[in-house]
């Protein structure tokens, strides 16, 4: 059964079309990836599907009683009131449910026939059961829970919603869309104002969700954790692929090879029939084997290779090497008004370390780039730059400070006005600019192609530190995967700002956490940071629960135990067992859900393997052998997660006694 059915949709603006009459299908538990270049319709796309625009033509069909929530790039406001109201407003129905409750309540006081007032009495009772299970899925305790994961803290909660800035505008959106829990959920970039720590949460806020999902995101990390399938915008048009991003970016390459290999041997076969009617069609003897080769030739068959999207290409330029000490930061205090940022802030970059600076949003983390930049001066501290060091900074405020009257080639030449203009042509080129292009004015640019400009600047100046701050807001994927793999060669240092996993993992040899206006250093990538995160939150919970022990241990020394206290230790132990041992046994129950619907499938895929005839089409066999060894391979990593989980099960059990 289907979700959600999309036909025939068109959708043109001008002369570029971006839908010509595509087709797909959602079922109820796919969770799908919508990728693109920048500008193939990707958003256009999402509020069709939202209902907030129509195509041109073609039609949006969804499941009975279906509920899609929609989440945009940019926000047009919230509803008035605090901020859990305004979330706890979302959830349509609850105005509806009350009034009824209130109608009911009147109409059983008014009421003086037995038998009506037992009927409104079954009603109100029905009614309160009804109110009662709202409040259990949508009432306030669950919009809190969603809000404080998404990094609002208690005095947030009753803040009213015009006081909050626009990145926490947009949290607070998609808590109310998480409250709703649709049957779809639309999601255009969510992660774009969430810091690491809220990152982490969501992330595993949506795993543990069933319902079905589209989703884009420039994080390729993030991206393949959440999907299972791929639609993508390419120049043929609509495609869908099974697994995650990176299953796609393979199965793109192989078909792509494939058919290029197919249309090699079409073409081979045309050029031998050609030649035959080239060299004997005049001949009276070879003239019918000549007419029978030429009805050959107008039968075969077309075979249309995959055309690839021109994508950013460049490497950022050999540096001079600098002194080991980079820059050191002494003493730093840094307040706006009356809120202290830094306060005493020590911190040393070395050469050649790739430092990711995360912490919660207010942090100080664009301070702590701008102030190393020089573009922002510390309270109190020193900071110094070490011996032959030349800074380049790229942050989001660069690009949106472009002369916006300046064409891209007059924003860009005076920076390299030793260089010939064919040079600067050719960086341009790299990001995407070519011919005309680069006389377009900086004011007719997007979002995506104001950042291109700007990390070009940054090329032309070639630096040996690098100062990023979210560089990889409005890249599209390709170009986001592009600027990690010209950073992995970069010889400089690099100290970054990012929300993006897959960028801070792709690079990252350090982690800086910022907090309380201290600065915390930690080898490796996110993945190791997050990892020693959560060793220490558990580290904290046994400490407490010990202590907790403890404290009852002593207790129950002066005197007998009551049944009371009986209980309620025995309640809490209860509550202990759930807690550690639940979401293993969650985990255990879905691995094993997924290992019989695979085990399943490969079965059916194997009967079909066996028949002999299935190799005389190959085109057909090998994606079905290629589908077959992945589930293989995914049945084995599976048996061995199974494994592991019943062992931590059983270790866990053990530790509870």
């Amino acid at each position: 059964m289907s979700l959600v059915i999309a036909q025939d949709l068109c959708l043109s603006y001008g002369k570029k079309v971006l839908f010509d009459n595509d087709n797909f299908t959602l079922g109820p538990r796919d969770r799908v990836g919508l990728v693109g270049a920048n500008g193939t319709g990707k958003s256009s796309l999402m509020k069709i599907l939202a209902g907030v625009n129509q195509p041109d033509s073609g039609t949006v069909q969804y499941a009975r009683k279906a509920r899609a929530g929609y989440l945009p790039q940019e926000i047009a406001g919230l509803p008035d009131g605090t901020v859990v109201e305004a979330v706890m407003s979302t959830v349509p129905g609850r105005d509806t449910l009350e009034a009824r409750l209130r109608e009911t309540e009147e109409a059983l006081a008014a009421a003086t026939d037995e038998e009506d007032q037992l009927e409104l009495a079954q009603s109100l009772a029905d009614l309160h059961a009804e109110l009662d299970d709202f409040e259990n899925r949508y009432g306030k305790h669950h919009a809190e829970r969603i809000l404080k994961g998404l990094g609002f803290r208690d005095a947030d909660l009753l803040k009213p919603t015009s006081a909050l800035s626009g990145g926490w505008r947009m949290r607070a959106a998609l808590a109310g869309l998480l409250l709703q829990d649709p049957d779809l959920l639309l999601l255009d970039e969510p992660t774009n104002h969430l810091d690491v720590p809220t990152l982490a949460w969501f992330d595993d806020f949506l795993r543990r969700s069933r319902k079905a999902l589209i989703l884009i995101s420039h994080d390729k990390d993030f991206l393949n954790r959440q999907i299972n399938r791929v639609v993508s915008l390419e120049l043929e048009g609509v495609r869908e692929y099974t697994g995650n991003y990176d299953d796609y970016k393979r199965l793109r390459a192989e078909e792509k090879e494939l058919l290029q290999a197919r249309a090699e041997r079409v073409e081979a076969r045309r050029a031998e029939l050609q030649s035959f009617i080239d060299r004997f069609g005049a001949k009276a003897t070879k003239a019918r084997q000549a007419q029978s080769r030429a009805k050959m030739l107008e039968k075969l068959e077309k075979v249309q290779v995959l055309e690839e999207r021109t994508t950013m290409k460049f490497r950022f330029p050999e540096v001079d090497r600098s002194g080991r000490d980079v820059v050191t930061l002494e003493g730093i205090s840094k307040r706006y008004g009356a809120q202290t940022v830094y306060d005493g802030l020590a911190g040393r970059v070395e050469r050649g370390q790739r430092i990711a600076v995360v912490g919660a949003n207010g942090a100080g983390k664009t301070t702590l780039l701008k102030m190393v930049a020089g573009e922002l001066a510390p309270d109190t501290g020193k900071v110094t730059l070490g011996h032959n060091v030349v800074v380049g900074y790229y942050a989001q405020h660069h690009a949106d400070k472009l002369d916006r009257q300046n064409t891209i080639l007059e924003e860009v030449r005076p920076l390299a006005a030793d260089k010939p203009e064919s040079y600067v042509r050719g960086v341009l080129g790299a990001f995407l600019f070519s011919g005309d292009d680069v006389d377009k004015p900086i004011g007719v640019l997007s979002g995506g192609e104001r950042a291109r400009v700007a990390l070009a600047k940054l090329l032309l100046v070639p630096s040996n530190f690098l100062l990023m701050d979210e560089p990889t807001n409005h890249l599209d994927l390709d170009s986001s995967e592009m600027l990690i793999e010209a950073l992995k060669s970069y010889t400089g240092t690099l100290l970054f700002v990012s929300h993006n996993r897959s960028f801070i993992n792709g690079l990252s040899t350090h982690v800086w956490e910022v907090a309380d206006g201290k600065l915390t250093p930690h080898p490796g990538n996110l993945d190791e940071y997050l990892y020693h995160q959560e060793q220490l939150r558990q580290a904290a919970e046994a400490a407490e629960a010990a202590a907790a022990g403890t404290a009852r241990a002593d207790k129950s020394s002066t005197g007998p135990m009551t049944e009371k206290d009986r209980k309620r230790m025995e309640a809490e132990a209860r509550q202990r067992r759930s807690v550690v041992e639940g979401p293993i046994k969650k985990e255990i129950a879905k691995l094993e859900e997924r290992i019989a619907s695979l085990e399943a499938e490969q079965k059916e895929r194997e009967a079909q393997l066996a028949d002999p005839a299935l190799y005389n089409d190959f085109a057909r066999a090998k994606p079905l052998m290629d589908t077959h060894r992945a589930g293989k391979e995914e049945l084995e990593s599976l048996y061995a997660r199974w494994e592991e989980a019943q062992e931590k099960l059983a270790q866990a059990s053990a530790s509870l006694g």
